[in-house]
């Protein structure tokens, strides 16, 4: 074994690890960190197979930006832990029957019996290229022209997932105190100070 078939088992380790982590902590806060070590181990492996902008994309964008808008709106949001566990043993059956359904389609997708429509049968014969060889570009050429309808679609899916976590922040709290700056601004200068008259007392 080299080291960088041990570096791979590491890391694709780390990852099943910290993607278990995310499901089964119950702090919101925890499972949000256990996703940010699941996408740098994912980023550690894709620097493994020579993909940098990739390893370099996935930390800047998800770990970066994402993960600390999800981080702010968690910490924000009053979740009440006790309340959403109550009913997760009702759900329990159709968890496991999606994710056993998931495990099948991507044995199929990746095993020798399914279609090659990522390429894995041509992992075999894939040859090395030079240094001056861009994966950015060839990335970017792939991206924009065969796959540039999903690319469109995901974007979409980012933004309206974006705008949904800054509208839940923006609720209204009962019991919370805020300042009103409309009114602040109407405020007149007799009315910022008021002087009371009292009679003096005597200290002792």
């Amino acid at each position: 074994m080299t080291i960088i078939d041990f570096l791979f088992f590491l890391f694709a380790s780390g990852t099943i690890a910290s993607a278990l982590g995310v499901v089964a902590s119950k702090n919101p806060v925890h499972s949000a960190l256990y996703l940010v070590l699941t996408f740098v181990s994912c980023a550690a492996i894709w620097l493994l197979l020579e993909a940098e902008f990739l390893a370099i994309t996935l930390v800047l964008v998800y770990v970066g930006a994402v993960m600390v808008l999800f981080l702010f709106v968690v910490m924000m949001l009053d979740i009440k832990v006790a309340e959403m566990r109550e009913g997760f043993v009702s759900y329990l059956f159709v968890g496991f029957l999606i994710a056993f359904m998931m495990l099948a389609l991507m044995v199929y997708v990746v095993g020798p019996v399914g279609p090659d429509v990522m390429g894995i049968a041509a992992l075999d014969n894939a040859t090395r290229h030079t240094a001056e060889y861009s994966n950015t570009e060839a990335l970017g050429e792939i991206l924009y022209t065969d796959y540039v309808l999903a690319f469109e679609i995901a974007a979409i899916i980012l933004l309206v997932a974006i705008i949904a976590a800054i509208s839940l922040t923006l609720r209204r709290r009962p019991n919370t105190k805020h300042q009103s700056p409309a009114k602040q601004i109407k405020v007149k200068s007799d009315e910022r100070l008021k002087i009371i008259d009292s009679d003096a007392e005597e200290l002792k």
